[in-house]
């Protein structure tokens, strides 16, 4: 069997036209707010919404969850990482507009009142916190034992988070400085981050019959230990770069939809060809081999290595690794942009060709 992330129960050509609904019904809401404070600027569509908030200043507006991967969490009872991911999820995407995150709340819906797992829970979310230098005001906990079911009876959660950050208005980037020939430098993964994770699940714990305690030596670890691995948070480096002038023209984090979420910070008629991908990371190769998925699949799933793109000059790109290895990160040149209105990977022999 072939297996793909729709065979999976995930239609992403579905999942965007429900978007594109979603958007298209809220915007009417913006009206609202013209001519009052709080001026929308930029609604749903991008990384991060922003609002007028007087003084030159916009506030960012992200929310996001860690999607399945709480059922790993649940096979592995450990929940004390998915916080992380859950603070990653939001703030990644806040850096995306060029904005400084600042505060967080959050949503934890649990299957039974279990003390123990909530404090947990906790831990990560503001570990992930103290990565990313933001400050969880506050958030809502749900008991809803009808609703919430999960892989283990009685430990059913699910997790999301509402994010702000701020910016100037004059220093957003949305990707309309973007020109031919600039550079994309890619920023490693720590894995398979928190996108994906249904159709790993359904390869690896269904298909393959392996559980989350299976020793894969590959991966030198358990499969549950790899895909409970937490995103990587970029946000010190990111500041970083935008404090200290560097020219960036572009962010892009690479979650659902992969490398096809570049298009949205493309400027009309303008793409991007990536023809130097690091080695997928080795869980992505087991799931690829177990599942038979094809070259095209796997880069519209997964990150394949690549976590974070940034879009800058090719007369910055020493620096912006420079920057990203002094906080930890490995990152390289994965690519440039280009005058066609699409992505186009190339592999050892294989052309992989994304489009709106």
């Amino acid at each position: 069997m072939l297996w793909s992330y729709s065979k999976a129960g995930v239609d992403l050509d579905r999942v965007k036209r429900a978007h594109k609904s979603i958007v298209e019904i809220i915007e009417a809401t913006y009206e609202f707010r013209r001519e009052l404070f709080g001026r929308i600027i930029r609604g749903a569509g991008h990384y991060a919404a922003l609002i007028d908030i007087g003084g030159g200043k916009a506030l960012a507006l992200h929310a996001d969850g860690v999607g399945t991967k709480v059922l790993i969490a649940q096979l592995m009872n450990r929940y004390d990482t998915v916080g992380i991911d859950c603070i990653a999820m939001n703030v990644n995407d806040l850096i995306c507009v060029g904005a400084e995150p600042i505060a967080m709340i959050d949503y934890l819906a649990v299957e039974k009142s279990d003390e123990d797992m909530i404090a947990e829970i906790m831990k990560g979310l503001v570990r992930g916190a103290e990565m990313a230098g933001i400050a969880i005001v506050g958030g809502e906990t749900a008991v809803m034992p009808d609703v919430i079911k999960g892989a283990v009876e009685g430990r059913g959660f699910d997790l999301a988070g509402l994010s702000i950050g701020v910016v100037d208005v004059d220093k957003v980037i949305m990707g309309d400085k973007i020109q031919v020939g600039d550079a994309i430098v890619g920023v490693k993964s720590s894995g398979i981050h928190s996108n994906g994770l249904t159709l790993a699940r359904k390869v690896l714990l269904e298909h393959a019959a392996l559980n989350v305690h299976s020793y894969v030596n590959e991966l030198q670890c358990t499969v549950g230990e790899e895909l409970l691995k937490p995103t990587y948070i970029y946000v010190k480096p990111i500041l970083e770069l935008l404090r200290k002038g560097l020219e960036v023209h572009g962010l892009a984090h690479i979650t659902g939809g992969s490398f096809t979420k570049l298009l949205r910070i493309a400027p009309q008629g303008l793409g991007f060809k990536l023809d130097n991908m690091p080695e997928p990371h080795v869980i992505f190769k087991l799931i690829q081999s177990l599942g038979r998925i094809s070259n095209w699949e796997m880069y519209r799933t997964f990150n394949m290595g690549i976590g974070f793109c940034v879009v800058v000059p090719k007369h910055e790109v020493e620096e912006v690794i420079r920057i990203f290895k002094l906080h930890g990160f490995e990152a390289q040149q994965i690519g440039s942009i280009i005058d066609e209105p699409r992505v186009e990977i190339e592999l050892k022999d294989e052309k992989l060709v994304y489009s709106t």
